[in-house]
């Protein structure tokens, strides 16, 4: 792989701003259709696909930050889009679930996001939108297993952290 020094050329920076404006966009959509922001349709997503989860199960799934999960749980209980319910396999925790209402929002939701996806990647080929998502996996799995080891910069010549 080619050393550069440039930003523009550091691929975790390029993939950082890109989702910030492919997320962006979408929130534009689903804030003034559905007043949601992006933490609150994650979770409302998640619930969609998963069923019942707790809020450690959503920040695990979601990869957003504890606080976030938990205001957007909030935001969407009070809206009573999402309930909370006894969890039977840990009484310590709750198991937060779409409402009836919240089940119906995500009807809508889901084939508004697919949209976009189809206007996001018009101009892919399938073989490429299909080589872009496999190459998002591997780079997710990549930084998950970054996060399991120790890095120090050593390998890299960054010397090992005071």
């Amino acid at each position: 792989m080619k050393q550069s020094t440039r930003l523009s050329d550091f691929l975790p920076y390029r993939l950082s701003v890109t989702s910030n404006a492919v997320s962006g966009r979408i929130s534009q959509e689903y804030r003034s259709r559905f007043g949601l922001s992006i933490p609150e349709w994650r979770v409302m997503a998640v619930l969609g696909d998963a069923g019942g989860l707790t809020q450690r199960d959503l920040t695990r799934l979601t990869l957003m930050d504890k606080v976030a999960v938990n205001r957007a749980c909030k935001v969407l209980e009070e809206r009573q889009l999402v309930v909370r319910e006894p969890n039977a396999s840990d009484g310590r925790s709750h198991l937060l679930k779409l409402t009836p209402e919240g089940v119906e929002m995500h009807s809508q939701i889901m084939p508004l996001a697919l949209d976009m996806e189809r206007h996001l990647f018009a101009r892919f080929s399938e073989d490429e939108v299909d080589t872009f998502r496999s190459l998002l996996v591997r780079v997710l799995a990549e930084a998950e297993e970054l996060d399991s080891e120790s890095f120090d910069g050593a390998d890299y010549g960054l010397g090992a952290p005071d």
